[in-house]
């Protein structure tokens, strides 16, 4: 299993472009066959940091999700508005 820990920290103003963006690819990761969990969370002191915590089956599942059109549409989209901090992990 692969687990992805994405920490952003969103632009003062944008966090409501953000969540509708990150939403989106959420709904559509999550119906993806190799997602296991696709989780965001929320910061406890801080309105713009947020963490998503990805589970997939396999590198051939984040490989796939990674060149879905929703992955390339969207992506860009929130780059825009976040910066990130992505961490890759393997189960053992």
């Amino acid at each position: 299993m692969i687990s992805i820990v994405a920490k952003f920290t969103v632009k003062q103003g944008k966090e409501t472009s953000f969540l509708q963006l990150i939403n989106e690819l959420g709904e559509a990761s999550r119906a993806e066959a190799g997602c296991i969990e696709y989780i965001l969370h929320k910061d406890l002191k801080s309105n713009s940091v947020f963490c998503l915590i990805e589970k997939w089956k396999d590198q051939a599942a984040v490989d796939f999700h990674n060149n879905t059109p929703h992955f390339t549409g969207i992506v860009p989209q929130i780059v825009e508005l976040a910066q990130a901090e992505i961490d890759v992990y393997e189960t053992i």
